[in-house]
């Protein structure tokens, strides 16, 4: 795929999210797609072969992009406060940038249960989320700032506390407490990992809920 089709590619995906976003999972039409994004739907049928093609895509493309910008903001400090500072920042990006994120993410979990494809996605973000805790903590303790406790377990503590608060912040549909939230996420977050609050349990269970063995998340 050459520079021009990439570009007219990630204008459909780009496109989709708004129309998405505006009109939810079940009403959305190939045709909105096409009008969201100013083509025809000849042209959006050329990309994707199908509106299930382009959501697809569009949820690959959508994670990615959030764990890309997140992880960005986190490789470009260097300490482990500020590491967490910089995630937990990243996260809340702002209201509005939140608000449509969560807005089509729900709707694409809603699918899950019927997508293995779906299923899959998520999971690749959540493992991708993961890292970036795990990384953190570990430099945390390597630095001394944090005590001894297993880092897999952090890394899903960390994005969990993180969906959290962000999920509260939405249900209760007040933009302006977007920084109080953003603040308490940060705080919780901090606490859990100076005082070394992480599980010792030998056996955790994952978002599938199958039991795994410590540090096999």
């Amino acid at each position: 795929m050459n520079y021009k089709e990439k570009n007219r590619r990630n204008q459909i995906l780009r496109a989709s999210l708004n129309a998405l976003s505006d009109k939810g999972f079940n009403t959305v039409t190939l045709q909105d797609i096409a009008d969201y994004a100013g083509v025809s739907k000849g042209v959006t049928n050329y990309y994707f072969k199908s509106k299930a093609d382009v959501f697809g895509h569009l949820f690959e493309w959508l994670t990615q992009r959030i764990y890309e910008n997140e992880s960005a903001a986190v490789s470009s400090k260097y300490t482990a406060m500020e590491k967490l500072e910089a995630y937990v920042n990243a996260a809340f990006s702002s209201p509005e940038k939140n608000k449509q994120f969560f807005r089509v993410y729900l709707d694409f979990l809603a699918q899950a249960n019927h997508s293995s494809n779906y299923r899959e996605i998520n999971n690749r973000f959540y493992e991708n989320c993961w890292s970036i805790g795990r990384e953190i903590a570990s430099i945390g303790q390597r630095e001394g700032v944090f005590p001894d406790f297993d880092i897999d377990v952090a890394g899903v503590a960390i994005r969990a506390s993180i969906d959290g608060c962000l999920l509260q912040w939405l249900m209760r549909n007040q933009s302006e407490l977007h920084g109080f939230y953003r603040d308490v996420c940060y705080k919780t977050i901090l606490g859990y990992l100076m005082n070394g609050e992480i599980s010792g349990e030998k056996e955790i269970t994952n978002i599938n809920s199958t039991v795994l063995p410590k540090n096999k998340i």
